[in-house]
């Protein structure tokens, strides 16, 4: 490993799945950072530059990693980052700060609670009547930190919190460490099922379409928190400034494949007679920034534009109809691997 190399945390399991993860490895590939090995479980590499070092690994992990300095930026899910800076205040009363310096706009999840019955309006209703009943407010969760740090929150909205200060988290019916108080089971999934049959008095949960909470005839009770993948890093590589170079040099390029998604480039020509009308179509649709880019001939002028493909209310389809109506001719339609405005899309 070389010391100019940025160290780049790349996640094991779905994200590493060519067919799943929202195209991880597609969208590397896109940026200008190829990766072999990675799609079979690793050792990652990056094949065609020499200043990434690809450390494979869990996201689950990647918050503490970065902590103390053993990768230089992560790929992870904005749930398991929040989820290691909340053990580490929690149980180590750490602070670590950790900064999100790019959205990646895939994996998407959303944190829900889920009960068994949906006889309370609310998550604080529900724990109103459960601290009036019992000693110990049962969770199981995948994510023991962030259902602590959410059940706490409740708590103290309700003024009970001082009452129902103690926490344990530890695995799934090990005896509680706790006469009262909130008793976190860490589970390795099938949350649902423990909710269900009364394994504990509410979860959290990881879903994408609620469905399976459905068919477990469960409900959410409260949406704790949105998810999706970006690029994390330690704000302590600031102070390096090689590093930042890379990282600039990363963050740019990944930038414009996730920016290019969706975009396609409209090719057209124009009699020169009939570009005012052009230019007002153009106009009236938004469909170029500051001035349309355009290369005027002596009979012919030549446009391009950029169409949102994903728009429903102007399809690419009705643009270049509209397009052709108005007398353009030769209406090519191409791809967008990248799209880069500048370099202070980046932030920093």
């Amino acid at each position: 490993m070389k010391k100019e190399n940025l160290i780049v945390g790349m996640p094991a399991g779905s994200l590493a799945n060519p067919n799943r993860g929202g195209n991880l490895i597609q969208l590397l590939e896109k940026a200008g950072f190829k990766t072999s090995g990675y799609e079979k479980g690793g050792p990652s590499q990056f094949s065609t530059t020499n200043f990434l070092f690809g450390w494979d690994g869990r996201p689950q992990e990647f918050g503490s990693q970065l902590g103390i300095g053993e990768l230089d930026v992560a790929i992870a899910g904005d749930d398991w980052i929040k989820e290691r800076i909340l053990e580490l205040k929690l149980e180590y009363k750490t602070d670590l700060q950790l900064e999100k310096v790019l959205s990646l706009k895939r994996g998407d999840v959303k944190l829900v609670g889920i009960v068994k019955e949906d006889k309370h309006r609310n998550l604080e209703e529900f724990l109103n009547y459960i601290t009036d009943n019992k000693e110990l407010i049962t969770v199981v969760s995948e994510m023991p930190y962030l259902a602590l740090n959410w059940i706490q929150s409740a708590l103290k909205k309700i003024g009970k919190f001082e009452a129902f200060s103690a926490f344990s988290v530890q695995k799934y019916k090990t005896p509680s460490k706790i006469s009262k108080g909130i008793l976190i089971y860490e589970t390795w999934g099938k949350t649902e099922a423990k909710v269900k049959n009364e394994g504990a008095d509410i979860g959290l949960e990881i879903t994408q379409s609620g469905s399976a909470i459905k068919n477990y005839g469960l409900h959410i009770i409260d949406t704790v928190l949105e998810s999706e993948t970006g690029i994390y890093i330690n704000p302590e590589l600031k102070k390096d400034t090689g590093k930042t170079e890379l990282l600039k040099m990363f963050l740019l390029n990944l930038y414009g494949v996730v920016n290019a998604e969706n975009k396609v480039i409209i090719l057209f020509n124009v009699p020169n007679d009939r570009v005012k009308d052009i230019e007002k179509y153009l106009s009236d649709n938004s469909l170029f920034a500051d001035e349309p880019t355009k290369n005027i001939g002596k009979s012919f002028t030549e446009f391009n534009i950029q169409v949102d493909i994903s728009k429903k209310d102007l399809s690419l389809a009705e643009v270049r109809y509209e397009l052709a109506k108005r007398k353009a001719v030769n209406i090519d339609t191409i791809p967008i691997d990248s799209s880069i405005q500048n370099i202070d899309v980046i932030g920093f």
